[in-house]
Formats: C-alpha cells, structure tokens, sequence
C-alpha cells in the first residue's frame, strides 16, 4: 500500500466520519505517522442526507473530499480500502490493499443500517446511511412518479404513489417532513398528469411517540406538524415483511407501496479481530473504558458511534450522533498527545449541546438543555447549526444559497435522474425469468 516507513509512533484510524476527522485534524504537528482508511474519499455530512434524497441538494454540497481536509497535515497518508480485520497480537491492521502495523489504533467505523435479522426486510427495503444510498432513494422517487404517469392500471399508479417510512427517528421525521413538501409545493408542477392528492406518506413507528430520544415536548410538536403536512403516522407498529410491494405489520394492516424506505435503527459495525468480550452481544460495540480504550487493549481505541462507554449517566452508552463522535475524536487526539509525553490521560466527559430535527418549511423542534423549541425559531437553529458544521466554506456557501433557492421558490432543484436506479431483487428475478424462459 505504499505507506513509507517510520520511526515515529504510527497511529492509524479507520473511518472517516465524523469522529475520524476530528481526532485527525486535532492530531495535526505531533510527531507520529497518521494513516487513515476508509471505503470513500470523502467525509459525508450524514445529518443532510435525507435532503440528498429528497432533491434539495445535491450530493457534493455534504461531501468533503478526506484529502483536501488533512492536506496541510505532515505526515498524513489516506488510502482508499476496507480493513478486513485486527491482529492485536502482533500491532497489525489487515485491509484490501495489505497489512500495516500501528502503534496505536482508532477504530471509527460507525454504525450500519439494522435489519434486526429481518432478511426479506433487508433485501427489498432501501435504507439511507451513505451518499449513494441517497441518490438510490431519489431516483427511485422520481422514477416511480414517471411510471405512474403513464399506467393505466389506478392500483399500480396508486402503488407507485404510496411512500412508507420505517422509523420515526430524527432521520424518519425529517425524511417524512421533506417528502411532505415535494408533494405540497413541487409534484403538482412536475406531474399535472397526475392528481398529487393521491401520494401517501406513511410513517410507522413501533415506539408510542415519534423522536423517543427526544423530549415529549419535541415528541408532540413533530407529530402535530407532519399531521399538518398530510403524513399518515401510525405509533405502535412494527413491520413484519416487505415483498417489494407489500408491507406487512404485526398488527395485521397491510400497505401496498413501492418506495419503502427504513430508517428504523442501527447497529455497530465492528471491524473483526479483537476478542469477543470487547463487544456488546446486543449493540454490537466496542466496550471502551473511559479513555475510549477498547477493553482488554492498551493501544485499540474507539470512538463515535461504534464506542460504547456505559456509565450511571449513560448506562446503554452515549448517544449516537454527531456530538460525542466529535467531543471523543478531539479528547482522544489529546490524550494520544498525552500517552506519547509519558502523562496521564483525562477521561472523557460527555457535554450535551442538544438534539434538534426540521420537520418542514418554518417547523422544527429543538431540545437544548431544559429548554424546548418548535416552530420557525427552532427550524432557524437547526439551519445555522447544520450550515455551520459542515465541512469546508465551499459547501457551507452551496448548501445556503441552495436553502435560499428553494425558500423563495418553493422548490427543488436536484430533481435528475443520473443514475436510474434496480432493486437488486428485481435485476435477479428478471434475469432469472429470462433464463427460463430461454
């Protein structure tokens, strides 16, 4: 893989999300080697992704490129490929381009899309955690819409026109939100071949509120502005099955949808190797004491959403976003700095700056400390957050000026169809039915 040789520490990372790129920067002019690894050259901005799918940015607006952020850093080596496994007894980090040894390691792979074991779930649902993943969901949509434009067939357009989400999370209500407004605002001019009052948004969640992590305040408010924006919400539903047409419930209630979309949970994504004490059975965590040092290692460190650090605050971990991911990336970076001076390292101490999700056009709600926000206000905070965490000017003036665009005109721009997208299952049944044909 190229990587010179040292004899400074080598500290290696996997994972360029956001704790990734935060130990990296802070890790800047020390005296070690840094290597990181991941599958794309670039950072994604995961919290705007449902945009990306929705056809209100597009994707190199929440795309950073993982090079031009460390560009200034000496020492610094990327190298685009998937680490297959750890070897902690001999300091080794095996990838798809080879071996390397460390000196110490910073696992920060995150999370993955949870399927909870539901196969048939998994190989017809279209789940929304990388770029790519979001551009499916958006050709899909508009593809769908160009179908029922032209069937004849009013309970295939009907199918064609039904959207069920799985999961009233933050990434489900936004989602819900924004597929909301295309309706309301730009289909109508799309498609006035097509009576738009017959497109369905289902929301299913099977806890008894939507947003559970987050206050009853935001709970309630999110559930009255989908309410007003036509989204159906079912509480208390869990799917059992999805065909690829069909969704079925526990409960018995059948919805007929093409587009299904689950955004109903994640699960750690641990890179194989350390000993089977060091994850959680259930989360599927690293176990990291509180220097993020991955139980029973002295050098294997985790951090963001794949770090599970219990304690009487926090007895199933922090929570998975963006903020512990960061605040441990940049703790870390200190007590590598630390560990390399022979000095002791300071635990990490989570600081809670809140949790916020948009709902729509003037609506969001916001938790921050004891106080609960809904409304414009709220929405106007989660926009200057979200503006202002995005890596690099460029974007943060792309994704503005973006917002501006379609808060004037009620409208969505990203609305091509570059890469149309096939269901896996589908492209499989085809061609198995050609073969038999044949």
């Amino acid at each position: 893989m190229n990587i010179p040789k040292t004899k400074m520490p080598r500290v290696v990372i996997v994972g360029g999300g956001f704790a990734g790129i935060s130990i990296a920067k802070k890790l800047k002019g020390l005296p070690i080697q840094l290597v990181m690894f991941d599958r794309h050259n670039y950072h994604t901005f995961q919290p705007l992704l449902y945009q990306v799918s929705t056809s209100g940015l597009e994707p190199d607006s929440i795309a950073y490129p993982l090079r031009k952020i460390m560009k200034k850093h000496k020492n610094f080596h990327f190298r685009l490929a998937e680490v297959i496994g750890i070897h902690p007894e001999e300091n080794l980090v095996e990838t798809s381009l080879g071996k390397l040894s460390y000196d110490y390691l910073v696992v920060a792979t995150g999370t993955k899309t949870n399927y909870f074991g539901n196969k048939k779930i998994e190989a017809n649902a279209m789940p929304m955690k990388t770029v790519p993943q979001a551009l499916s969901i958006r050709s899909f949509m508009l593809q769908n819409f160009e179908k029922a434009s032209v069937t004849e067939d009013e309970n295939e357009r009907q199918s064609y026109l039904n959207f069920v989400i799985v999961g009233g999370g933050p990434t489900g209500v936004e989602l819900a939100g924004a597929l909301a407004e295309l309706k309301r605002n730009v289909f109508p001019k799309d498609y006035p071949d097509i009576d738009i009052s017959n497109m369905q948004i289902h929301l299913l969640e099977g806890a008894d509120r939507l947003l559970p992590p987050m206050s009853a305040t935001a709970s309630k408010k999110a559930y009255e502005f989908l309410t007003k924006l036509g989204v159906s919400i079912h509480l208390n539903m869990l799917v059992t099955q999805y065909d690829g047409a069909n969704v079925e419930t526990k409960d018995g209630i059948f919805l007929k949808a093409k587009t299904f979309i689950w955004s109903a949970g994640v699960t750690g994504n641990p890179v194989p190797g350390v000993a089977e004490n060091a994850i959680h059975d259930r989360a599927h965590r690293y176990m990291v004491n509180q220097f993020n040092q991955v139980e029973g290692y002295t050098n294997i460190f985790a951090i963001g959403d794949i770090a599970l650090m219990m304690s009487d605050e926090y007895p199933k971990g922090h929570p998975q976003l963006a903020q512990p991911a960061i605040q441990q990336g940049d703790l870390l970076a200190k007590n590598l700095m630390k560990l390399l001076q022979n000095k002791p390292m300071e635990p990490f101490k989570y600081i809670d700056k809140g949790s916020m999700a948009t709902i729509g056009r003037n609506k969001a709600v916001a938790d921050i400390k004891k106080l609960h926000f809904g409304g414009f206000f709220a929405w106007f905070i989660w926009m200057f957050v979200h503006l202002f965490s995005l890596v690099g000017f460029r974007n943060r003036v792309i994704v503005f000026f973006n917002w501006m665009y379609n808060y004037i005109n009620y409208d969505k721009a990203a609305r091509s169809i570059f890469r149309p997208y096939v269901r896996e299952t589908s492209a499989k049944e085809e061609e198995a039915t050609v073969v038999a044909e044949s």
